[in-house]
């Protein structure tokens, strides 16, 4: 049997930010249900300690979309991707919300504050997957949310109750809940 072949850039060292694009596509993989929660976990590890693009191409192996493939995912300047695996993710505060939002909980947390903000386009758009995890939108009362998507074994709701402000922007949330929770809800009332 022949020896696996690498070229030049197999041998490079990888960034965190190269590890990090591994991870999300494992974490998709695994949403995907290309994965078992085993396989991911232990790709997920494979995928941090890799130090070099040779060592992180194998833990990609017969996924698509794999760096180094001809098929690549398409990528979109626009989008702001938070992704909490065993953890938290959250962005909050006065921020500059794009176009798009792609927020990914593999058991974790994600949360997206957008009550202290001002939305500055017509239409914004939130992917939101929720796989034995849990993502939060906040938003103010008023707002005009779309939430569309599927939920099995978990839930994808909506707490606002408030009327519509008319003309105000548009928050479209494409939910994707696998044993876990998709919520859109006004922020807390503070009591002092």
């Amino acid at each position: 049997m022949e020896p696996e072949r690498y070229d030049d850039t197999d041998r490079l060292r990888v960034s965190d930010r190269e590890r990090e694009e591994v991870v999300q596509l494992l974490g998709q993989a695994a949403a995907e249900g290309r994965l078992t929660l085993d396989e991911y976990a232990d790709r997920v590890g494979e995928a941090h300690a890799s130090l070099t693009r040779g060592e992180l191409t194998r833990v990609t192996r017969n996924l698509p979309d794999a760096p180094g493939r001809a098929v690549a995912r398409p990528t979109d300047a626009a989008a702001e991707r938070l992704l909490a695996v065993f953890g938290n993710e959250v962005r909050k505060g006065v921020w500059a919300v794009p176009e798009r939002i792609e927020a990914r909980a593999v058991f974790g947390d994600c949360r997206i504050e957008l009550h202290e903000t001002e939305l500055h386009r017509r239409v914004t758009t939130i992917d939101a997957d929720a796989i034995f995890g849990n993502v939060t939108v906040v938003v103010p009362e008023g707002t005009d949310v779309r939430l569309t998507g599927s939920a099995v074994f978990g839930s994808k709701r909506s707490k606002l109750s408030g009327p519509v402000v008319p003309g105000g922007p548009v928050i479209e949330v494409r939910a994707r809940a696998i044993f876990g929770d998709v919520t859109i809800r006004p922020p807390r009332r503070r009591w002092w």
